[in-house]
């Protein structure tokens, strides 16, 4: 029987993203794909297809959510491999309650659901709709995506900050546009979410139209509104923009700094070389002085034997 340990080992360093490891590599394309086509095939589902297409769909979801609950199995199983440094409960109890296992979860609910509480539950469309969170997934697969989340997770304070500025600015102004606008549409501003839906359709410079000030006070106070908006929205596009920026500059300094750390390998290995080709030159000449010199030191012998030798 193989190794547990090594087989734990082998399935995890396979489910991990891809390091060049090929089997790796193919599990994430295989994943990949799988979400993309769930993902698709929530929306083919809105066109009414025919009755052949409806059951691929279905086949196509049933394996998708085998493959993902078998994924999410492997990774609970492995958890202690990803936290070598706690215990066996507290590794899987920590990637259980970890973002992207979270997600992995939610991938799976629309079909463990039914089956633990059967009913009309399969039918809700709420349930359905989860199944296009699945494309979270792939930000343990796609560089691009697992960066944006890591710039949102590393300026969370400030955009959570700038959120906040964001509701306070759309809370004064949906009361003040209801105070100012009560009275003469007393069926439009009807109370203040009527005056925060306004807020939120003008600050975001969307302007559906459905809404909008007929007084003097209201029109200064929507354009001052308007003109808040536009700079208020800025504040989280630019903390975003800045920490994009932030991680573009670190990879480019570290791939400076792994060119140079490369050049200065090469320059070393260079050198060793070179001492390498001295040190054999020199033993070769040794080698040839030793050789010379035994070869002296025969002559010498053979002449005196030639000598001492006594004469006929």
């Amino acid at each position: 029987m193989p190794n547990p340990s090594k087989a734990k080992s082998w399935i995890f360093r396979i489910i991990q993203p891809s390091d060049g490891y090929l089997p790796s590599r193919i599990f994430d394309l295989v994943i990949m794909a799988l979400i993309a086509i769930s993902v698709l095939s929530v929306f083919a589902a809105t066109f009414s297809p025919p009755k052949g297409v409806v059951s691929a769909l279905m086949v196509i979801e049933i394996i998708s959510c085998v493959v993902f609950s078998i994924e999410y199995a492997l990774r609970v199983w492995t958890a202690d491999l990803l936290h070598p440094d706690l215990p066996r409960w507290r590794a899987r109890l920590r990637y259980v309650c970890s973002g992207m296992a979270l997600v992995d979860l939610v991938a799976i609910l629309p079909f463990w659901l039914p089956v633990f509480f059967p009913g009309h539950l399969l039918g809700l469309r709420a349930v359905r709709l989860i199944r296009l969170l699945r494309i979270f997934k792939l930000n343990r697969y796609m560089e691009a995506m697992a960066v944006i989340g890591d710039v949102f997770r590393k300026k969370s304070r400030e955009l959570v900050a700038s959120g906040i500025f964001v509701l306070v600015i759309m809370l004064l102004s949906s009361l003040l546009m209801y105070h100012a606008e009560h009275d003469a549409q007393p069926n439009v501003f009807r109370n203040a979410f009527s005056g925060l839906w306004w807020a939120v359709a003008t600050l975001t410079t969307v302007g559906y139209g459905d809404i909008y000030p007929v007084t003097t006070v209201g029109r200064l106070l929507g354009a001052v509104i308007a003109l808040s908006g536009i700079a208020a929205l800025a504040v989280p596009t630019g903390i975003i923009t800045a920490g994009l920026t932030e991680r573009l500059d670190r990879e480019v300094k570290v791939d400076h700094e792994l060119a140079r750390q490369r050049k200065v390998d090469e320059a070393h290995d260079d050198e060793l070389a070179r001492r390498r080709e001295r040190d054999a030159e020199h033993d070769r000449l040794l080698r040839e002085q030793a050789e010379l010199l035994q070869s002296i030191s025969e002559k010498l012998e053979q002449v005196e034997r030639r000598v001492s030798a006594p004469k006929s």
